[in-house]
């Protein structure tokens, strides 16, 4: 059976403070917006779901941080500016790594959100 990945989902101690940041960081607004869930759908079809952490079935074992969501950008490094004006927490200044440009910034539960452009021969 083929499987393709369409949605993620973070756990978050405030979606509606949540909301504001990721609706300024990914551009678009939410098309769900209740006090336990936030839901953004991005152009491409990719959906990513904001679901306060004390309401999760079963309830959530693991802390933030220990995975990434990535988002590419034609430009690494005015989308850095950008997100330094709105505010973002940048934990990594834009760099070059193996697989291209990147910096990584965390949101305010402490998931790290990776921004970068695959290098055009990523070691």
């Amino acid at each position: 059976m083929k499987q393709s990945l369409t949605y993620a989902l973070l756990y978050v101690n405030d979606p509606k403070k949540s909301e504001k940041l990721y609706s300024q960081l990914l551009g678009v607004n939410a098309v769900e917006s209740a006090p336990a869930f936030v839901l953004f759908v991005m152009p491409n079809g990719m959906k990513l779901g904001l679901w306060k952490r004390d309401t999760v079935k079963p309830a959530v074992t693991v802390q933030p941080g220990a995975s990434e969501i990535c988002f590419t950008a034609d430009d690494v490094d005015t989308t850095y500016q950008e997100w330094k004006k709105i505010g973002a927490n940048i934990t990594q200044e834009p760099t070059d790594m193996d697989f291209g440009r990147t910096f990584l910034a965390v949101d305010p539960d402490g998931h790290r959100i990776r921004v970068f452009k695959l290098a055009e021969n990523p070691k």
